[in-house]
């Protein structure tokens, strides 16, 4: 049905001052990107090109499809449908996919690593399955530790944000719909993407406290694939109000298709004033991380490639770490404490998220405890006074440990982050006769990193 109102001319960029209010939100920390295909530009044999569409193109090879009978340029969907429709399993397509990213290795995209370094983003949204956010997250903010942490929705297994997104440790990449995996637990066809917008509208399955903060916040849809209906039904959905109510809040379309869709404009315009289209998702990328790098002072942007003071450790722990046990009480010491040792060469791990709970989580900590190459007990007033925690569980694997260790070989090293009476300290006898090193408030020592580095090169090499 046609408009009654006459459609204005589309305006594809910001001014200056919608510019200036962005920035502001951003560094409030009221911004979210959501990610789409559209910034994937990688470098292929054949130069550069789109990922997805390079992907079709393998993944039409490697299922014998016909692609002469498909349209020109075909998609991903085309593929896959021309494959069930030629009575093909489902699942061989999403195993072909995983083999074909397993055969890959792309760097991530300028864009995604431009994106990654606005470090006052500390929440990604992606509707895409592929591992490149995560990486130009973990390469521009780790040096390429992998300590960005990645949820995956699906609707067989719907996980949400692990806390309120004030609280999160570490920036959060959440695969909106599905992530790469040999099972059918991610979006490849366009029937897909209906069974998961169809998931995430059920009341039971959607993930609340991702929803209540796409609502609560301005969005950012960069490079995303949704055209007219979709992207009409996304606002909504992330809104969950009619989008002609008034908000406080309101969203950026930037990609290389809607400011041409002209029903989509002029709903916008009509119904989702609080909605702008700039057209060119990289172009926008650009401007966006331009203008941001301008606004702060040098010694406040982190350069490509150059770490953080402190950086949160990774996700799972590396092999010959230094492993670091204390009550959740001191993570400010603790952070220090690893900030000071990175600083040394010394690598470390700690349990930063303190999950506490499950025989999964134990058995993971009991594996890490095993191979770590030294144990760092840190004792303070805090464990002084907390006769019961988790830490105390910790302690008791090292000394396990220990005792399958030659007499006198180290591998415990404790450490008191305050004036606590060591002699007197509520610690295992084990500990007791060990030598403490005191580093008030997790500031180290170079004598103790000097001893951690001669330690690890003995054992090491």
């Amino acid at each position: 049905m046609s408009s009654p109102f006459p459609l204005r001319p589309a305006v594809a960029t910001l001014d200056d001052e919608a510019w200036e209010d962005l920035l502001n939100f951003i560094e409030e920390r009221r911004v979210i990107p959501i990610i789409g295909p559209e910034l994937l530009q990688v470098e292929t044999e054949s130069g550069q090109r789109l990922l997805y569409d390079w992907v079709a193109e393998k993944l039409a090879a490697r299922l014998n499809v016909d692609t002469g009978a498909l349209p020109h340029p075909y998609t991903l969907n085309d593929v896959v449908c021309w494959f069930l429709a030629s009575r093909g399993r489902r699942e061989e397509a999403y195993t072909r996919v995983r083999s074909i990213f397993r055969d890959a290795n792309f760097a991530p995209p300028l864009a995604l690593r431009q994106l990654a370094q606005i470090t006052d983003f500390d929440l990604f949204v992606t509707t895409t399955f592929d591992p490149l956010l995560e990486q130009a997250i973990n390469l521009e903010r780790f040096q390429g530790a992998q300590s960005a942490e990645v949820i995956a929705y699906a609707p067989n297994r719907v996980v949400d944000l692990p806390s309120e997104r004030e609280k999160l440790q570490r920036p959060v990449v959440y695969h909106l719909l599905g992530r790469l995996s040999a099972s059918p637990t991610y979006v490849i066809s366009e029937e897909d993407m209906l069974e998961f917008i169809c998931a995430l509208q059920s009341e039971h399955l959607t993930p609340e406290r991702l929803f209540h903060e796409l609502e609560h916040n301005h969005l950012l849809l960069i490079g995303s694939s949704f055209t007219n209906w979709l992207a009409r039904l996304f606002l909504r959905m992330a809104k969950r109000h009619r989008l002609s109510d008034p908000r406080d809040v309101g969203e950026v379309l930037a990609d290389n298709h809607s400011d041409k869709d002209a029903r989509l404009l002029n709903f916008l315009q009509q119904v989702s004033v609080r909605t702008r289209v700039y057209n060119g998702a990289e172009e926008f990328v650009d401007e966006l991380h331009r203008r941001w790098m301008t606004r702060h002072k040098p010694g406040e942007v982190v350069p490509l490639g150059v770490p953080q003071r402190f950086l949160p450790p990774e996700r799972e722990m590396p092999d010959n770490a230094v492993f670091i046990s204390y009550a959740r009480e001191d993570l400010a010491a603790v952070q220090k404490l690893k900030a000071g040792l990175d600083a040394a060469g010394v690598k470390t791990w700690f349990d930063l998220d303190r999950l506490e709970g499950g025989d999964d989580y134990d058995r993971k900590i009991q594996r890490y405890i095993a191979r770590c190459s030294y144990f760092v007990p840190v004792v303070s007033a805090t464990t002084q006074r907390r006769l019961e925690g988790y830490f105390r569980r910790e302690w008791s694997y090292a000394i396990d440990r220990a005792r399958n260790i030659a007499e006198g070989a180290l591998f415990i090293l404790p450490v008191c982050i305050d004036d606590t009476n060591v002699a007197a300290a509520h610690v295992p006898d084990k500990f007791k006769a060990l030598n403490f090193t005191r580093l008030p408030d997790g500031e180290v020592s170079p004598e103790f990193a000097r001893r951690l580095q001669d330690f690890l090169s003995a054992r090491h090499g």
